[in-house]
Order: structure tokens, then C-alpha cells, then sequence
């Protein structure tokens, strides 16, 4: 297909064009050089307007004919007068190869050809000859490849329909033009009807003697049946030699075809053992592909389990964890880490910063993590979601197998249960440091619910009172009350409910012995974390011990 028209072939030893001779020429057949026929149907008109005049006036004709038609839509009176005498004279033909293989057809040539039997190809005009054409045409087409000369046999008997049509059959080379290969040598075959008495003595008398006119004797004598006889055998002989000709150029060819199908054999057989080297390696290549698939598979189900389990394990521990590489974009994270910072599935390779996280008084996330990368010193903060959990929040370094930091890890580990601790913890200090207070305090203190049951009773409130703790926890603070002061009590109680704390006030409180004792007490109201009172605390002292405790700081001014 890459060919140029005209251009040639060099083929190697052992390549030949197969069945593809039709396409080209040979130059050389033993060095491989061919040349390209596809020059040769474009030039077939060419070829007949050089050795067909009266063909190729009519063909002229007819195209000028045609292209004046369609531009002026009518015929010149010349060319119109050309055109019937080329019908009326002009015999029937063909251009063909030196193979016989008809490449154009003039004229009716259905008296001398018929299609030939089997499946339909390229047209061979030895093969579509009729009866009594074709030996004839065969020797003589073969005659005039070999002599390069033309070849006439007149008064051929030709078979048609049943009867019999005497023709004259020439053959005469066509001198290729320079834009036919070299090589592609084309003949022309004309077939024209014998007009009656034009045929010789000789040739009625070889005529008379196919038809078996010869046999009955009545007009012709034993010379002239000799004579036909002995152009017969001259014509048998000529057809012989022309066969063997023929057979020693295909001796010739099936020769040079052998010594190319033994060399094609050779490196058929070269190329059959590289093929079974291949194959073995090939082999080799693919049970060393097994093994590595293998391996692989075995490594596959082997990083699927190690990545279940670090999922499990991710999942099972409650720490959020999240992987940032250098760029500060999440690569994988934990559940848990979805609570803190709002994530989804579709998040991982998103920067961090473009996610919102439920952090509150914290703000310097990116800031953190940045410094830990550049810095790569661990940092834990404590920070506090909006929903009142408290996390340790860890940034580390991100390490690989190979020492190199290829991002962070940040881990957040729940201490909400520790801070409550804490707090329990720091109150229960508060309340340890205040009862020692309580306790070694001289002054008494109480403390009662808001229906005046007493539910604590320091030494102090002994020592003053008479009561023990268990006797007073079983009390009401209405038991001590003087029955002149119960109303004004209950307005101490009603006022200190409104404002929680009291100036300290003078009063009378009944001791264990009936005895009433004079007291200076500070009332507290005791609120929960709702903000409601639950109790009441009193600190309660002498009236004796607070005159003194006054004369005494009066002298120290003084003093």
C-alpha cells in the first residue's frame, strides 16, 4: 500500500508476492525485485488509442460527445458521423497481459467468449474462449510474448450455439508508454468475423476436413486432404512446442519457488526454536509470576488484616486520632474524631483548616500543629468541647519506618471524668479545710435544714450548750429557742432567705441545764448550684466572750 505507482519492490530471500502477481511486474526474479502494476489500469485507454484508431476514435468520440453534451446538450455533426461508422466497423477486441487476464473489452465479443465455469474473479480470456478459439489463442498469445511480433491465424472454426463461425484472430503487442511499468507487457486480442470468399483454398479445404466434409471424397482429392492434414499437424506441433515452452518457464518458476519455500523452511524451522526458547523462558517467566503472585496475595490479605485491626484498635480505644501530612491535610482519622472535629469520609486530603471543629476557647489548632512540624516538639493542651467534655489533646510528629517526618498525629484522649475528679477532689479539700475549721473553732457552729432539723454540732456548740453532737443531731433548733423569742427567730429565717447572709445579731438560746445563755450569732443561708437555699449556718458566741473580745481590740488601738 506504502508503494508509489511505478515503484519497486526488493523483497528478501525468502519473501515472495504470492499470490499477488497480478500487482506487479518482475524485474529480477532472483535478486527479488518487482515493480508495481498499479500504473498499468491507468493507462489502459492509452494503450488502446495508440493500437485501436478506429477504437479510440469512438471512445474519443463518445467523451467529447458526452462532456459537449452536458455543456452544450448537442452533438456535432463530425463527431456524430464519427461515432456511427465506429460502430459499424470497428471489430471486436481485448487488451490483455501476457497471462491472458483481460483488462479491457471492446466491442461484442459474446460469438468468441463465455464466462467461465466456478467462482467469479479476474477475467482470463484463455479461460472464456470458446470452442476452437482457444488452443489457437493460447499459442498464439505465447507466440507473440516470446517474438514480441504480431500473430494472425485466420479462418478459425469457432463454436457458437450450436453452429459453427469462421474468424481471424490476431494478437499484436502494445508498445508500453512511460507511465507503464516496464515489465507489464499488454497484447491486444482482435476477433473479427471472416466475410464469405475471403478465406484461402487451403484453409476451406482444413475447414472441410473438421467438419468431415473430407470423408465422403465428393470435391476434394487425396492431395488436398494430405495438405490438411500435414497444416494440422504443423499447427498440433506448434501448439506442443508452445506447451513446452510454457511448462519450462513453470519448471523454471516452481524451481525458483522451491528454493524459496526452502529457504522459508529454514527460518521456519531457526524460527520454531527461537519459539520454543521463548516458550521455556516464557514458562520460567510465568512460574516466577505465580510465586510473586503468590507472595503478593499472601502480603495483601496479610496488610488487610493489619489494617482491620488498626481500625478496630482506632475504634476500640475511644482516642481520636487524626493523620495530617506536611501539608496539614487529613489523610485518615478515627471515629471518635468525627465528635470533636466535624468530619466525614469525604474530608480525608482536605486541608484541616477548612473544618469546623466543636472546640470551644481554643482557636490555635493550625498554629499548633504547624509548630509541631517544624519544631518536632510534642505539645499537649487540654481543651473542652461544646458539649462539656474535656480532652488532652496530643500533637506529635508523624514518623516513618525510615526517621522521616512525613506529617503529625493528633490524639485526643477524654478526661472529663478526670476533671470531675478534680473538682470533687478540690472541693472535698475545701470542705476538709473548713472542718477543721469547725472543729477547732471556740465559737459553735451549726448548721440546720430549713425545717430546723439540726445536721451538724461542733465541740464548740458542746462546751457552750451542754448537748453532745448526738444528742443535738437528734434536736430542732426550735428546742432551743426561749418561748419570748420563737417569732422573732422565724423572722431571722424568712430575712435570711431573702438575702442569704446577716449582720450579726444579739439573741438568747436555751442551754442542756434550762439555763438561757446569751448569744452573738451570723446566720448563713447554704445555696446548691441551682442557686436555691437547702440549709442554714450559724456561728454562735458568748455575749461574754464578745464584750471581752471587744474591750481588747479597744485596748490594742489604744495601746
Amino acid at each position: 500500500y506504502s508503494l508509489y505507482p511505478d515503484g519497486f519492490l526488493f523483497l528478501g530471500t525468502s519473501e515472495t508476492v504470492g499470490e499477488f502477481g497480478d500487482l506487479f511486474a518482475v524485474v529480477d526474479r532472483k535478486s527479488k525485485l518487482y515493480q508495481s502494476k498499479e500504473g498499468i489500469h491507468s493507462v489502459q485507454r492509452v494503450a488502446l488509442d495508440r493500437f485501436l484508431p478506429p477504437m479510440t476514435a469512438m471512445d474519443a468520440a463518445v467523451q467529447r460527445t458526452a462532456d459537449k453534451k452536458s455543456s452544450r446538450g448537442k452533438l456535432p455533426l463530425r463527431e456524430l458521423t464519427e461515432q456511427a461508422l465506429l460502430q459499424q466497423i470497428a471489430p471486436a477486441g481485448a487488451l490483455v497481459n501476457s497471462h491472458g487476464d483481460i483488462l479491457y473489452i471492446h466491442g461484442r465479443t459474446g460469438m468468441y467468449m463465455e464466462p467461465a465455469p466456478g467462482e467469479a474473479g479476474i477475467n482470463n480470456i484463455l479461460k472464456m474462449a470458446r470452442e476452437g478459439l482457444r488452443r489457437e489463442l493460447t499459442t498464439a498469445l505465447h507466440k507473440a510474448a516470446s517474438r514480441k511480433e504480431i500473430m494472425r491465424f485466420p479462418g478459425l472454426r469457432v463454436k457458437t450455439n450450436g453452429d459453427f463461425t469462421t474468424v481471424n484472430l490476431t494478437i499484436c503487442p502494445v508498445e508500453a508508454g512511460p507511465a507503464v511499468s516496464p515489465g507489464a507487457t499488454l497484447y491486444l486480442v482482435i476477433l473479427e468475423k471472416a466475410q464469405p470468399g475471403s478465406v484461402d483454398s487451403k484453409q476451406a479445404q482444413q475447414a472441410a476436413l473438421y467438419a468431415g466434409e473430407g470423408a465422403a471424397g465428393a470435391g476434394t482429392d487425396a492431395d488436398a486432404r494430405i495438405e490438411a492434414l500435414k497444416q494440422e499437424l504443423q499447427a498440433k506441433e506448434e501448439y506442443l512446442q508452445t506447451s513446452n515452452e510454457e511448462l519450462e518457464t513453470s519448471n523454471e518458476e516452481l524451481k525458483s519457488s522451491n528454493e524459496e519455500m526452502q529457504s522459508v523452511n529454514e527460518e521456519l524451522q531457526s524460527t520454531n526454536e527461537e519459539l520454543e526458547t521463548s516458550r521455556e523462558e516464557l514458562q520460567s517467566v510465568n512460574e516466577e509470576l505465580a510465586t510473586v503472585n503468590n507472595e503478593l496475595q499472601t502480603k495483601v490479605a496479610d496488610l488487610s488484616r493489619s489494617n482491620n485491626d488498626m481500625n478496630n484498635l482506632l475504634a476500640g480505644t475511644g482516642i481520636g486520632t487524626i493523620f495530617l501530612d506536611v501539608q496539614l491535610r487529613i489523610m485518615r482519622f478515627s471515629p471518635a474524631a468525627a465528635q470533636i472535629i466535624n468530619m466525614i469520609l469525604t474530608d480525608v486530603g482536605r486541608p484541616l483548616g477548612h473544618i469546623v471543629s466543636n472546640l470551644v476557647g481554643y482557636d490555635r489548632l493550625l498554629e499548633d500543629a504547624q509548630t509541631v512540624l517544624d519544631t518536632l516538639v510534642p505539645k499537649e493542651v487540654e481543651v473542652q468541647t461544646s458539649e462539656g467534655k474535656w480532652y488532652m489533646m496530643r500533637i506529635l510528629p508523624y514518623r516513618t519506618i525510615d526517621n522521616v517526618i512525613a506529617g503529625a498525629v493528633m490524639t485526643f484522649a477524654e478526661i472529663t471524668e478526670m476533671k470531675k475528679a478534680q473538682e470533687a477532689l478540690r472541693k472535698a479539700n475545701d470542705l476538709l479545710r473548713l472542718a477543721v475549721v469547725v472543729r477547732d473553732s471556740y465559737d459553735a457552729i451549726t448548721v440546720q435544714d430549713l425545717d430546723g432539723t439540726i445536721l451538724a454540732w461542733n465541740p464548740g456548740a458542746v462546751r457552750m450548750y451542754g448537748w453532745s453532737e448526738a444528742e443535738a443531731l437528734a434536736m430542732n433548733v426550735r428546742d432551743r429557742f426561749p418561748k419570748s423569742n420563737g417569732t422573732e427567730e422565724l423572722t431571722v429565717i424568712d430575712q435570711l432567705a431573702k438575702s442569704q447572709v446577716l449582720e450579726t445579731y444579739r439573741t438568747r438560746r436555751i442551754a442542756k441545764d434550762g439555763t438561757d445563755v446569751e448569744v452573738w450569732i451570723t446566720s448563713t443561708a447554704l445555696v446548691n448550684e441551682a442557686g436555691q437555699m437547702y440549709a442554714i449556718a450559724t456561728t454562735e458566741r458568748g455575749a461574754e466572750i464578745k464584750n471581752e473580745t471587744v474591750k481588747e481590740a479597744h485596748s490594742d488601738q489604744q495601746g
